[in-house]
Order: C-alpha cells, then sequence, then structure tokens
C-alpha cells in the first residue's frame, strides 16, 4: 500500500482543506441553526469536483478512486462534519444507481449528483425494520409497466432535502425475507409521497425524518438490478460507505486534536503551560494515537475496494470503531478546554452530537462486529 498521493490527489486534498477551512468551518454552527446544507452550497461542491470524485468523467465524474473519495470527506468533515455527509450520500447512492441500472438511465442522475443539482437519499429503515434490514414491509405491487408503493422509511438521512432516494420495497412474501426485496430510483416530489422531520439531538443539518408512500406510481424502469434481488446486490455498497463514514468521523476528532493541542501550549496554569504536565497531554497523546490507528484502517479499507480485494471485515471495522474513537477524542477535548469547552460558543458539544449519530446510524457497533465475526467465521471454515 503506497501512503503518497499522487499530485492530482495532492491538487484536490488541498482544494478541499481550503473550502472548508474558509467556507465550511465559520458557518458550521450557524448551518446547525439553519437545520439545512443548501442548494447553493451543494453547487459549489460541485463545481470543485468535490462529489462523485470516483465516478467516470462521462458522467460528471473525475474517474478516479475510493481512496480520493475519502481524501475528499476527510477534508471537508473537518470543516462540517455535515456537509461531508451530502459527498458520502452522493458516494453510496452514486455507485449503487451506476452499477445497477442501464447507462442511459442512470447517467442523468449521476451527472445531476455530481453537479450538486440533486441531493440523493438512502430509504431502507422501517419502522418494524431496523437492525433486521431484511424484515421489510414496505411493498411494491406489480401493475403492467409501473409499480405501486406503499409503505413508509423511517429514519432517513435528508428526508426532507433529498431530491431521489433509492427505496427497498418488497416484491415478493415476508417469508422469502432478503430474497424477496428489490430496489426503485424514486422522484421524492411524486404524488403521494409526504415527508417529516424528527426532532434530532444532532446532524441538525442533515436531518432525519420519515417518508410516507400512498400509492406512489414508479416505473418499472427504474427498478435497480434484478426483481427481488435488490437487498443482497445493493447492500455490497455499504462496505465503500462504512470506511467513508470513518474518516468523516475522525476528521473532526483530528480538527478537536489539532485545536486543543494549541490551547494547551498556550494556556497557563500554576506559572507554566498546562502542556508541561501529563495529567493533560497523555489523554492528548493517547487519543491521537487511537485517530491514527482507525485513520489507517480506513485507508487500507478503500485501498482494498480499488484493488478488488474482499473488505468486508475491514469495513465493518471501519463503521463500529472509528466514530467511538472519534467521540471519545470530542469528548476528551472538550474536557481538556474546561468550562470554556463546555459552553455552545465553542464548536465541541455540537460535535459531539452530530458524532453521536453515527454510532446508530448506518449499522450499530453490535450488527459491525457481527459482520466481523462471520466473514471471519467463513475464512476459518475454508
Amino acid at each position: 500500500m503506497d501512503y503518497a498521493l499522487s499530485e492530482e490527489q495532492q491538487v484536490i486534498k488541498d482544494q478541499a482543506e481550503r473550502f472548508a477551512r474558509e467556507q465550511l468551518l465559520p458557518h458550521y454552527q450557524a448551518r446547525e441553526e439553519s437545520g439545512v446544507v443548501s442548494p447553493e452550497l451543494r453547487r459549489k461542491l460541485g463545481e470543485l469536483g468535490l462529489i462523485g470524485a470516483e465516478f467516470p468523467e462521462s458522467c460528471g465524474g473525475l474517474g478516479l478512486d475510493a481512496v480520493t473519495t475519502g481524501i475528499i470527506i476527510e477534508a471537508l468533515a473537518a470543516g462540517d462534519f455535515n456537509v461531508a455527509y451530502v459527498v458520502l450520500l452522493a458516494a453510496l447512492n452514486g455507485q449503487i444507481i451506476a452499477d445497477h441500472m442501464a447507462p442511459d438511465i442512470a447517467r442523468p442522475w449521476i451527472e445531476g449528483i455530481c453537479r450538486g443539482d440533486i441531493l440523493p437519499a438512502l430509504a431502507l429503515t422501517e419502522p418494524a425494520a431496523g437492525s433486521d434490514a431484511a424484515n421489510l414491509g414496505l411493498a411494491a405491487r406489480r401493475e403492467g409497466d409501473r409499480y405501486i408503493l406503499n409503505g413508509e422509511k423511517t429514519s432517513i438521512s435528508m428526508a426532507d432535502q433529498a431530491d431521489i432516494a433509492i427505496v427497498f420495497a418488497r416484491t415478493g412474501t415476508r417469508e422469502q425475507r432478503a430474497r424477496g426485496i428489490s430496489a426503485f430510483l424514486v422522484e421524492l416530489n411524486a404524488p403521494g409521497i409526504t415527508r417529516t422531520r424528527f426532532r434530532d439531538m444532532g446532524e441538525h443539518a442533515v436531518g432525519r425524518g420519515s417518508i410516507f408512500f400512498d400509492a406512489v406510481e414508479v416505473p418499472a424502469a427504474m427498478m435497480i438490478g434484478k426483481p427481488e434481488q435488490g437487498f443482497t446486490s445493493v447492500m455490497q455498497g455499504f462496505d465503500f460507505s462504512r470506511a467513508l463514514i470513518g474518516l468523516q468521523c475522525l476528521a473532526v476528532a483530528r480538527q478537536c486534536l489539532d485545536e486543543t493541542w494549541e490551547y494547551v501550549t498556550g494556556r497557563n496554569a500554576f506559572d507554566r503551560p498546562i502542556a508541561e504536565f501529563q495529567g493533560v497531554t497523555f489523554p492528548l497523546a493517547e487519543m491521537d494515537t487511537l485517530v491514527t490507528g482507525a485513520r489507517e484502517l480506513c485507508y487500507k479499507t478503500l485501498w482494498l475496494k480499488d484493488t478488488g480485494r474482499s473488505h468486508t471485515a475491514e469495513a465493518a471495522m471501519c463503521k463500529w470503531w472509528a466514530p467511538k474513537v472519534a467521540f471519545d477524542t470530542v469528548h476528551q477535548c472538550l474536557l481538556t478546554h474546561g468550562h470554556g469547552g463546555y459552553s455552545r460558543d465553542m464548536p465541541f458539544e455540537q460535535r459531539l452530537r452530530d458524532l453521536l449519530g453515527l454510532q446508530i446510524g448506518d449499522g450499530t457497533a453490535q450488527i459491525m462486529k457481527m459482520i466481523i465475526a462471520r466473514q471471519r467465521l467463513r475464512r476459518q471454515a475454508g
């Protein structure tokens, strides 16, 4: 594994970091108050080529690799955790669309996503189907050249902001579980769709809510992949997004560490900088070590993807470990800043609230550990 960035990757990294530093970080807390990632901001990301870098140039992307997408998300998340999630959703959903839909149908959607004009969401979770994702109840009934969707999706990120969603629906029987599920690309302004937003403790600029489908008509051509194979084929895309989530979270932790190392060198107590006290610096050194290790795991996982190697277990490790490490790190940084860190005048409390959501969403730690164990036991069995 080569740790050196290519010249093109370095240019992209510098550009993303500059944008995060100048355009995102100063307004991170204001975006929480507004509760949206504005279309104008998304289009700026698109103009800079920071959305869909891994997609072919013919579709509006840069034709680069998964590692480059990780570099972009890490850079943006240091400025605004929630804005980086826009790029992550584009990577996850765009890859699913590109891999499992006819090119002539997929291209306009991917081009719109890369420009920042189209914001995608992934609609999988239901009120009775969270971790047990194969237990879906939203029904899709075939009528001629269309499907009729009825049911509810819940806990959907960007539910009230997204323009389209990849919707998992049951076209078979419940007894078939995952084998009876298909996936559809659905425009969220279609008749019969209503949406709500939850009152969450964090990730306000992303938002989470429910999407209700009341006799929603979807053309059969908008099915993603083959009938009743949507779950098994599409779920593979999560190995990509889990590594990206890890980098998204760790970037926040790294930003906090950088701010805190600077703080402890300038803060005096007992006539000397508090950086001279091991009780202050040792916890930061421990967090720095953990963040560095988790980051290496995330990039290794993306490298495995780029080289065509299996990375399901590694992706699950990224998803459960990195958000926890990041949360613990920000917590320590907040404590190190004392009463100032506890104030909402500083960003630590918002970062904590934002990070906590990804210890729950996109797969809990328990589910990730189950995946890791299954992968290891399968290898053991030969």
